[in-house]
């Protein structure tokens, strides 16, 4: 079971922020799905290499460590493609800078492997 501090941590805004506006945990949590429901809020950046794997980047507003350490609130995941969703790779952030350039660097990364694979 999560301390009272912890627990109330959960959740966060995209700068980093806590979400503790609410009067409890379940005020918090309502907050969050409200954002979270909002696609332009959520996506951080998407891309479709020219071999169709999909490259996302999301915020999560949702504390994924789970060890001692900042919170960790962004993921990118790579997928086969948009309707495949088999996931390939998955890295999480803790702030939006981190997550715009992890997404960037994945793209060059996947798009080298594309073009090994092509030749």
């Amino acid at each position: 079971m999560l301390s009272g501090d912890m627990y109330n941590q959960m959740f966060y805004y995209r700068d980093g922020s806590p979400i503790t506006q609410g009067a409890s945990h379940d005020e918090n949590l309502m907050i969050w799905g409200h954002l979270h429901d909002d696609p332009r809020y959520k996506r951080v950046a998407e891309t479709i290499l020219a071999d169709g794997t999909w490259i996302s980047t999301v915020w999560l507003g949702l504390n994924h460590n789970f060890l001692p350490g900042p919170p960790l609130i962004f993921e990118t995941m790579v997928f086969e493609s948009e309707i495949s969703l088999n996931d390939l790779e998955q890295v999480r952030y803790s702030t939006l800078a981190e997550a715009e350039a992890g997404h960037a660097a994945m793209v060059i990364e996947w798009e080298r492997r594309g073009d090994v694979e092509r030749r």
